[in-house]
């Protein structure tokens, strides 16, 4: 009996659609709608076929209204692009997001100045992703006017981080500076006072002051802040622990710290 000429290959997957060039995959109903309410649709959508399709009806609509590219492709493509991120059946291709540099900065700083005391969300060495997309979507929260970030060992601004700030990364201006140190002693300078945080401080973050022109510094989880950015810091502050845990996930941290210059700032602002 003679071998068949061509044989299936056990295991192979299908073709997938090549995704578009120079665009970066947003996933996540509220990320991608996020794109939309804040007037910064996607390029290009893909949509999950079947049922998905009824369920994300409000979804289609909006790209059709905007003008997008629109695809249904099987589960498995978003699986594949997505990676271990649950997509909801919706992926969007958006213009990658850059980080702004310390010039920027200092353009708008005088901007801020202008309106009330600028806030600041400094972020000394947050690596994870997560971590770093739920910092930007509480510093969104409680009106951070900028996020700072060392040029090196930190988050990149990519697809994770923009699924888990749910729209937080396009709205808050991050800046990327060389030294992040020095950085610290110009806003100083600029009246601009500095509050790290650290466990074995003796303040609590509730006798900071920060109805003044102020940020706020947060180190990495289990290392906390640098040496030199410890010391270019005007003050430390620490969360009461009242269990048995010693610490806070950063994030965490960073919403209820960020929570309390709100508070202060509305009974400021109230008087």
């Amino acid at each position: 009996m003679s071998r068949p000429t061509h044989r299936r290959q056990a295991g192979r997957s299908p073709d997938l659609p090549r995704t578009p060039d120079g665009l970066e995959p947003v996933y996540g109903v509220h990320a991608v709608r996020a794109l939309f309410e804040r007037g910064q649709p996607p390029r290009v959508l893909w949509i999950q076929q079947g049922h998905a399709e009824q369920r994300l009806e409000a979804l289609l609509q909006q790209a059709h209204a905007a003008g997008c590219e629109l695809k249904r492709v099987p589960r498995e493509t978003l699986d594949v692009i997505s990676g271990q991120a649950s997509h909801q059946g919706v992926i969007g291709f958006s213009e990658p997001l850059i980080a702004e540099n310390e010039t920027a900065l200092w353009w708008r700083f005088d901007q801020w100045q202008q309106s009330q005391p600028p806030l600041f969300l400094i972020l000394d060495g947050v690596t994870d992703p997560h971590n770093f997309g739920a910092c930007l979507r509480s510093a969104d929260a409680a009106g951070v006017d900028g996020v700072i970030v060392a040029k090196d060992k930190s988050a990149p601004l990519n697809a994770t981080v923009r699924k888990v700030a749910c729209g937080a990364a396009e709205s808050v201006p991050v800046f990327q500076v060389t030294n992040l140190a020095r950085c610290m002693e110009k806003l100083k300078q600029a009246g601009v006072w500095i509050t790290g945080t650290a466990g074995e401080a003796d303040a609590l973050v509730f006798d900071a002051d920060f109805t003044v022109p102020c940020a706020l510094v947060m180190g990495a989880e289990g290392k906390g802040m640098r040496r030199l950015t410890r010391e270019a810091c005007d003050g430390l502050v620490k969360l009461p622990m009242q269990g048995g845990v010693s610490s806070l996930n950063v994030s965490v941290a960073t919403g209820i710290c960020l929570f309390e210059a709100v508070r202060q700032r509305g009974r400021a602002s109230s008087t």
